[in-house]
């Protein structure tokens, strides 16, 4: 738009803002006209930011800050750009905005602005289903950043969030996992709706029971986000994890009821006893001290609850993942094991650790004393 007629479009915008709003456009025109970009950027987002901006992102956008775009910082541009494109009619419309907004800041003092566009552009062709499309504006968005020494966490955010929407598409849930969580990292919580929050949780909660890769899900436990499943319908996933996490067969046959509530859960159903019965093992391994990990096939069974005739294969299978290490006499039907992968406890792990370690303080007192005892001539020589 030229810039005579920029005040007249600010004046019959205003009128159309709402009453609360209007005060605004004053401002827009004021640091327009003194050239305070910096200024005009910022009361910019804030007004587009406000649900109330919704109809009039769009024309401001185009008439407006596209006049002025290369004078702004191009983040703040392109943030600016991705708020109007809510407002677009559909997604082809979308796509066509975004596109073009991404081509604009593809210069190379402004990588970071298009890898924040691109990765918007990816998760409309996600949902349009063009995955070969997505997964390459994807893939280019990551040699990018890979090339970059530091980042505005909102691109990271960004970035990991359609990586994520693309896994989770694919079923690749390994994949899902760890780029859902790194977008958490990147954003904080009370940024996300509650339904976000639960639907993200859930979707967490899932990916880490059905994967064939993941067996330590601690750092899901660990994060708050899990706990937006408490109080809701969902509550029985939050306390089947911790099951796994403590291979609690007990608590499994308890919860289990609920895994048809989910097609996926439901048609892994056989894997996911194979799962808990490998951390079942794995825990009963803890429990031990270094020096007492030689069992007995029949000492796991009774330990574990796992059937005596499927000990073995469970024992070659925790081999196999690395969850432990040692060797195994068939014969004799003696597990030997030296090594089990850490974990995170839970309270009732940790009170388990506190009385393996006064056993382990007792036992040092008890030696001293005899030794003491037996050696009191040498000690007084």
């Amino acid at each position: 738009m030229e810039a005579d007629k920029i005040p007249d479009f600010l004046a019959d915008q205003r009128d159309q803002a709402p009453s609360e709003a209007q005060a605004l456009f004053l401002d827009f025109e004021d640091y327009w006209e003194r050239k305070l970009w910096h200024q005009l950027t910022n009361a910019l987002v804030d007004f587009f930011r406000s649900p109330g901006s919704a109809p009039q992102r769009l024309p401001i956008f185009k008439s407006f800050i596209l006049s002025f775009a290369d004078r702004i910082n191009q983040l703040n541009f392109v943030s600016l750009g991705l708020l109007a494109s809510t407002q677009c009619s559909d997604d082809q419309e979308r796509l066509a905005f975004l596109t073009s907004l991404a081509d604009r800041v593809d210069k190379p003092d402004s990588q970071d602005a298009y890898v924040y566009a691109v990765a918007d552009v990816a998760g409309v062709k996600l949902r349009l289903q063009d995955y070969e499309g997505s997964r390459k504006d994807l893939d280019k968005s990551q040699k990018i950043l890979d090339t970059f020494d530091s980042v505005e966490t909102v691109v990271h955010a960004s970035f990991y969030k359609v990586n994520a929407d693309y896994y989770h598409a694919k079923q690749e849930f390994a994949s899902y996992y760890k780029n859902a969580l790194l977008y958490l990292a990147c954003v904080s919580l009370e940024d996300l709706s509650q339904e976000e929050r639960v639907s993200r949780a859930y979707d967490l909660s899932v990916a880490a029971l059905v994967s064939d890769a993941i067996y330590n899900f601690g750092e899901l436990l660990l994060h708050p986000i899990l706990d937006s499943l408490t109080e809701t319908p969902h509550a029985w996933l939050r306390d089947l994890l911790f099951a796994f996490n403590r291979g609690d067969l007990t608590a499994y046959d308890v919860l289990a009821g609920n895994i048809t509530k989910n097609k996926l859960l439901e048609s892994h159903r056989q894997f996911l006893y194979i799962k808990i019965s490998l951390s079942a093992l794995t825990e009963a391994v803890f429990r031990r001290p270094p020096h007492d990990r030689t069992m007995t096939f029949s000492t796991i069974s009774a330990e574990t609850k796992v059937q005596p005739d499927e000990i073995e294969h469970l024992i070659m299978k925790a081999l196999s993942l690395g969850l432990i290490k040692g060797s195994i006499d068939q014969v004799a039907q003696i597990a030997r094991i030296n090594w089990v992968q850490p974990k995170v406890l839970d309270m009732k792990q940790i009170e388990g650790m506190r009385n393996r370690l006064k056993e382990w303080d007792t036992g040092v007192n008890q030696l001293g004393h005899w030794i003491e005892g037996v050696g009191r001539d040498v000690w007084a020589a």
